[in-house]
């Protein structure tokens, strides 16, 4: 039997388990092992007493692979970001960001709906994390909207999608995973996302104020803050903006020399947060909690890398994504609609596996078809069919399915931002935050229309970059 068809099989494999509702992690370990003990034992031509050569050359490669790749420097971003997150809510900077963001913005319709989407993407800036986002503003913002009468299942739905920003707008996880799966420059990428995730909500927010014009007791407007009272609400709001600045100025800085790596960056940043934290009165058992939480989602993120580069290695013996790459630039078909398929063909996958499975398994696989087309470093070519170097099309390539990733945060029936807010209220269950959501894809579907027909507003920061 051929690698390819060797290949196929075991990915076919692969998606069963996780349909059946095994892990993203284990299931890509396992079929990936399976994989790679199959192609040996072939090239033993199925041999009975070659097997266990077959099984122990793979148990060599399964074992190396993750710590070659997670000992990589700039994974030890992932946990100092979402440290960052859980430092500030212990802060209680996002408290004071909800609060200046609703003094300041609540009085539109929908406006602590707004404020909220607004005070999510700024506790985006100094947490990579969206699982952490969504769970922090249920507790924060939703019974604040309940309050003065906001629908229950349209209050869960802003939450639940506010807390996607956090995939796009540095610091994020997800961008870092990206830039190391298709070995681009991290900085660069994490400076693509400020734009349009600071769109992203913008375009929520305008959603948001149409619906509660059109449904008039669906996020009624707050009132009567004085002018005093929403100039006071800023300096407890300023340490996130503070950590925000520093971030970007490791990652690009405008006037000069880049202070630092983007790792060293998150390293500084986690420790002004964690001395804000202190000084706000944070008690040792907040910073334990903050410290088990933290440890908590970098194992989880952790374990799916591991369990998926087993999953990677095997599909690169199989040649799976070469074969991939020379069917897609073969189709007669125009380089712009064949991206179009693969970003719906994400919607659907996301709506059986969590963002970060689903990259990591498919990326081995799409970019280099991506990249074949747009003549990037695996087809020479004059001019790309893109109309863009190689590293700005894995940029742009990368910001697109990122979004898609956010997206996949509050799609049924797997969108894990739902589960969270409906986890954290005991007044809510998972099809009420489902239905609040529903008006947001439409929201998200025109966000990542404009990012794919309009490329220079993902490329001009990291332009600038050099």
């Amino acid at each position: 039997m051929d690698p390819i068809t060797i290949g196929l099989w075991t990915t076919g494999g692969m998606l069963v388990l996780v349909v059946l509702g095994m892990r993203v992690a284990f299931a890509a370990g396992l079929a990936g092992f399976v994989g790679l003990v199959w192609l040996r034992w072939n090239g033993f031509d199925y041999a009975p007493e070659r097997f266990g050569k077959a099984v122990e050359i793979s148990v060599k490669i399964a074992g190396q692979v993750p710590h070659s790749k997670v000992s990589s420097q700039a994974l030890s971003l992932i946990p100092t970001f979402i440290l960052i997150g859980y430092l500030a809510y212990y802060a209680k900077l996002t408290t004071a960001l909800f609060v200046a963001a609703k003094r300041w913005i609540a009085w539109v319709p929908g406006g602590l709906a707004v404020s909220t989407v607004f005070a999510t993407a700024g506790f985006a800036a100094v947490s990579g994390a969206s699982v952490a986002t969504a769970a922090v503003f249920a507790r924060i913002a939703i019974p604040e909207m309940l309050k003065i009468g906001y629908n229950k299942q349209f209050a869960a739905g802003v939450v639940a999608a506010g807390g996607t920003l956090a995939s796009l707008i540095p610091p994020s996880a997800i961008l870092v995973i990206y830039a190391i799966i298709v070995e681009q420059d991290v900085g660069k990428l994490l400076l693509a996302g400020f734009i349009p995730g600071a769109f992203s909500a913008v375009v929520y927010a305008i959603l948001i104020i149409g619906i509660a014009v059109v449904f008039k007791n669906v996020g009624p407007p707050v009132s009567g803050f004085t002018w005093r009272e929403r100039f006071a609400s800023l300096p407890p709001a300023l340490p996130i903006v503070a950590v925000v600045v520093i971030i970007i100025f490791f990652v690009y800085n405008p006037f000069g020399e880049a202070w630092g790596t983007p790792t060293e960056g998150g390293a500084v940043g986690a420790f002004i947060v964690f001395l804000m934290a202190l000084y706000r009165g944070m008690r040792l058992s907040q910073l334990k909690d903050a410290l088990i939480e933290t440890a908590k989602l970098t194992v989880m993120i952790f374990t799916i890398i591991w369990g998926v580069l087993i999953y990677v290695r095997f599909l690169g013996f199989a040649d799976l994504p070469g074969a991939f790459s020379d069917w897609i630039t073969s189709l007669d078909m125009a380089p712009m609609l064949i991206l179009i398929c693969i970003l719906l063909a994400y919607a659907v996958l996301g709506m059986f596996m969590d963002a970060i499975g689903m990259l990591l398994l498919t990326l081995p696989v799409v970019y280099p078809a991506v990249m074949a087309l747009n003549g990037g470093e695996f087809v020479s070519a004059a001019e790309s069919s893109f109309g863009m170097s190689g590293p700005m099309c894995a940029i742009w390539f990368g910001i697109l399915v990122v979004k898609m990733a956010e997206f996949c945060l509050i799609t049924p029936p797997i969108g894990l931002n739902c589960f969270v807010v409906a986890g954290v209220r005991d007044d809510l269950t998972v099809q009420d935050v489902f239905r609040g959501v529903t008006p947001f894809f439409l929201a998200d579907a025109v966000t990542i229309g404009l990012l794919v027909a309009f490329p220079g507003i993902v490329l001009w920061l990291p332009s600038l970059a050099g």
